[in-house]
């Protein structure tokens, strides 16, 4: 071979990976990557589960926080929503790049075993999971709650700030929470689709993602339940409020947007790949 052949070569490998790497994953190996990491999850012992699911809901909690600490330290100008919604990234930060267990990143992760193979099996391990790690933040998010309500940690200020905006997501109207549910369980749902192919770009993903959450002023379950449980602890808020006002219809929201619209359709598009 000639060294002009050789050169030839050489850059045509060094072409064939640069296309390769702009291509990114297919859709086909981005839904496998996910599926492989949902078996993975669904054999983890309930114990993990649980203790990764209280430290989730006590970690989400910053989401809430960032928000009230921008809110309490900004002027009241039009523009300070859009500001303060940034506060809201803190907590999914903490969440996702610690791999805590976040009940809504479950939607999609152990439900894509089941769309392949909807066995009794399949559906049993991921109602057990959802159920542990739904708990879990739960117990995770009062916890939090109450350190946050009874603890001086708080300037008055921020505490303001933490109550208005507990009071906000809390307050909606049932059909509206559900409703305002469905697009957050979808965009959690796509920035859990979109990390295996962003390697170098998942803080970027995570942020862009979860501001737009807040700035389309979106339910989202396990961080509404800090908020929710701020005015528990409290008694600040009824249980029938809480839990028929809330808390059920924002899951159900949730569970619509993440596992019903977007894990399903996203298994419909590679489903004749797989097939074939």
């Amino acid at each position: 071979m000639s060294e002009a052949s050789g050169r030839s070569l050489t850059e045509e490998r060094k072409e064939d990976e640069a296309v390769e790497e702009a291509a990114h994953l297919s859709p086909r190996l981005i839904f496998e990557a996910i599926r492989r990491s949902g078996e993975e999850e669904l054999k983890r012992p309930m114990r993990a589960l649980w203790y990764s699911g209280i430290a989730a809901g006590i970690l989400i909690s910053f989401s809430v926080l960032g928000e009230a600490l921008l809110r309490s330290h900004l002027p009241d100008s039009e523009w300070r929503y859009v500001i303060e919604n940034a506060g809201y990234t803190f907590g999914f930060l903490l969440v996702i790049l610690g791999r805590m267990q976040l009940f809504t990143e479950n939607t999609i992760t152990t439900v894509v075993p089941v769309v392949i193979n909807p066995s009794k099996s399949a559906f049993r391990r991921t109602a057990r999971l959802w159920s542990v790690v739904l708990i879990a933040n739960v117990v995770g998010a009062f916890a939090v709650a109450t350190f946050f309500a009874y603890s001086p940690v708080l300037a008055d200020d921020v505490r303001q700030a933490f109550m208005d905006l507990s009071y906000h997501a809390t307050g909606m109207p049932p059909l509206e929470g559900f409703l305002r549910g469905i697009p957050a369980g979808i965009l959690i749902a796509a920035l859990v689709w979109m990390l295996p192919s962003s390697e170098h770009n998942q803080v970027s993903i995570i942020v862009i993602f979860t501001w737009l959450i807040a700035l389309g002023d979106f339910t989202h379950i396990v961080a509404g339940s800090v908020e929710m449980a701020f005015l528990a602890v409290q008694g600040l808020i009824g249980v029938q409020q809480a839990v028929l006002g809330f808390f059920i219809p924002v899951l159900l929201g949730n569970v619509a947007g993440g596992t019903v619209i977007f894990t399903v359709l996203a298994w419909a598009q590679i489903k004749p790949e797989v097939d074939g």
